[in-house]
């Protein structure tokens, strides 16, 4: 890494700012249920575990995990998205409404269902996902809803720092991302991407894009490990260049991230975990991320603290949101923290 240090009392403050921050967060939402139970037996029906339900669980999901992380972490997420007309709509901004989170930004809409993932848990290992979803593109007419209803909200409200939380469901369109994209430039506002395979190429002119390494290698149809790293660079660094894409972030799993933008090219390396569950740690990265980007932060700090969020999630069982004092704890020991 390139010479860089930061105080202590810098990263205490940035902390603490993280408390003063709006953040608008579009994307798919949907509901996280799991269901946990042992295993003692395999079915005489088909080879298959049987799992005896101990309990249910219920918890947003989607961009509402970006949200609770942001809540987690102090800032005040306001959600933009769609759901059905149905009884998991229902339960959906029930969760919203336990959690504390507004409402404001939710449309219902009558022929789509709202996006249930059911997760089936026996002696503490996953054993199979059932996702109950529709992922076709919302309307056109719902699309000018949904514009009408961010372009209220950012006008009535200071928003710091916009999240695009892309998870193919079909919320977000080409033409709900540039709209909002150039409603934020003229109003000074970040953006922030964790995209997915179908939209990838439509987040032109964005201030932070964030994919993983399948969905890099997805979108720009390469054939390449996260192993030569200095070749990641020079695709990330073409492709940025040619999206007018002020940083990229892209985490590598165990191997980290890399960030690159016009001032900096660097690849910070993971830090040691006992992971017991990747869900959900993309959220995680992109909410931190976000504030970090909203505070203006420099590109290798962004990196480091985001790269140490996905981290602390992957620690534990199911999507949850990271832990901010933990979070700050770590960041504290950072190399370049002094």
């Amino acid at each position: 890494m390139k010479k860089f240090s930061v105080k202590k009392d810098r990263i205490r403050d940035m902390f603490r700012q993280f408390n003063d921050l709006n953040v608008l967060v579009i994307g798919d939402v949907m509901i996280d249920s799991y269901v946990w139970g042992k295993v003692n037996r395999i079915s005489p029906e088909a080879p298959v575990p049987i799992v005896s339900v101990e309990r249910k669980e219920r918890r947003l999901g989607g961009a509402a995990n970006v949200a609770l992380n942001l809540q987690a972490l102090g800032a005040n997420p306001i959600l933009c998205s769609v759901i059905g007309v149905d009884a998991e709509g229902q339960a959906f901004l029930d969760l919203l409404r336990q959690q504390k989170l507004s409402q404001k930004g939710i449309l219902k809409i009558r022929d789509r269902i709202t996006t249930v993932k059911t997760r089936i848990i026996g002696n503490n290992t996953q054993l199979v996902r059932v996702d109950d979803e529709m992922d076709d593109d919302i309307s056109s007419s719902e699309t000018q809803q949904l514009l009408t209803l961010i372009t209220y909200i950012v006008s009535h409200v200071k928003i710091d720092v916009i999240i695009f939380e892309d998870y193919n469901k079909g919320l977000i369109t080409p033409r709900l991302i540039s709209r909002v994209v150039e409603l934020a430039r003229s109003k000074g506002i970040p953006t922030c991407v964790d995209p997915k395979k179908r939209n990838f190429n439509a987040y032109k002119g964005v201030t932070l894009f964030k994919p993983n390494l399948k969905e890099l290698r997805e979108g720009l149809k390469l054939d390449m490990t996260g192993d030569n790293i200095n070749e990641l660079q020079r695709a990330v660094s073409s492709y940025r260049v040619k999206q007018k894409v002020d940083t990229i972030l892209v985490t590598l799993a165990e191997k980290g991230v890399i960030t690159n933008s016009r001032k900096i090219k660097e690849h910070l390396p993971a830090h040691i975990r006992t992971i017991a569950d990747v869900s959900g740690a993309g959220d995680t990265v992109v909410s931190v991320a976000a504030l970090c980007l909203a505070l203006g932060c420099e590109d290798i700090l962004t990196a480091a603290i985001s790269n140490l969020s996905g981290g602390l999630v992957c620690e534990q069982i199911g999507v949850v949101p990271v832990n901010k004092e933990q979070l700050l704890e770590e960041a504290l020991k950072l190399d370049f923290v002094k």
